[in-house]
């Protein structure tokens, strides 16, 4: 059986999408990863400079800003993708979903070179305008809900919001608890 493909996604999960060629012509997410995966090989090679200023010839083109250095999974939809911003050292799993003003970022400055940017395991929504910052991870599943300001891990199976986030839902239960 042959694996689904970005496109296909789409199509299955956004009501807007009409049409293949549409998706194609028409979603600067899709445009975006396009250019990351341009840029990824780039950076991957050493081409680290080119591989920037690439990425943000894609940011101008786009308005959504992938550094070259992050890892992206199968499948992230990143849908009306204005000002989302995906930091160097982060790690996105398959079959996400980002939505427009989201933030993966990062804490430190200057020439660290640890791990600084989050990780979303498999199927993590990140809602409108949610900042997810630091080294943390947000397990398989979850949801953030939109302005949430996520900076502790997340367990898989949950619904998270609030500045700072807290646990609305846990494997279907309601609940409301602290990260």
């Amino acid at each position: 059986m042959k694996e689904k493909s970005l496109i296909d996604k789409i199509m299955e999960t956004d009501p807007a999408a009409y049409h293949r060629l549409n998706v194609i012509v028409n979603y600067p997410g899709v445009h975006a990863l396009f250019f990351y995966r341009i840029n990824h090989f780039l950076w991957q090679r050493n081409l680290r400079v080119i591989a920037r200023f690439l990425s943000q010839v894609a940011r101008f083109c786009t308005g959504i800003e992938i550094h070259p250095g992050a890892t992206i999974g199968k499948r992230l939809f990143i849908d009306h993708g204005m000002g989302v911003v995906i930091g160097e050292t982060t790690i996105i799993g398959d079959d996400c979903l980002l939505y427009q003003g989201t933030t993966l970022g990062g804490v430190g400055t200057g020439q660290h070179r640890r791990k600084r940017h989050p990780t979303l395991l498999n199927n993590v929504m990140v809602s409108a305008g949610a900042k997810v910052i630091g080294d943390i991870t947000i397990g398989n599943n979850t949801i953030i809900g939109a302005q949430t300001v996520v900076l502790k891990d997340v367990p898989d199976d949950c619904t998270v919001v609030g500045v700072p986030a807290f646990i609305v839902k846990e494997k279907g239960v309601k609940v409301k608890r602290e990260l």
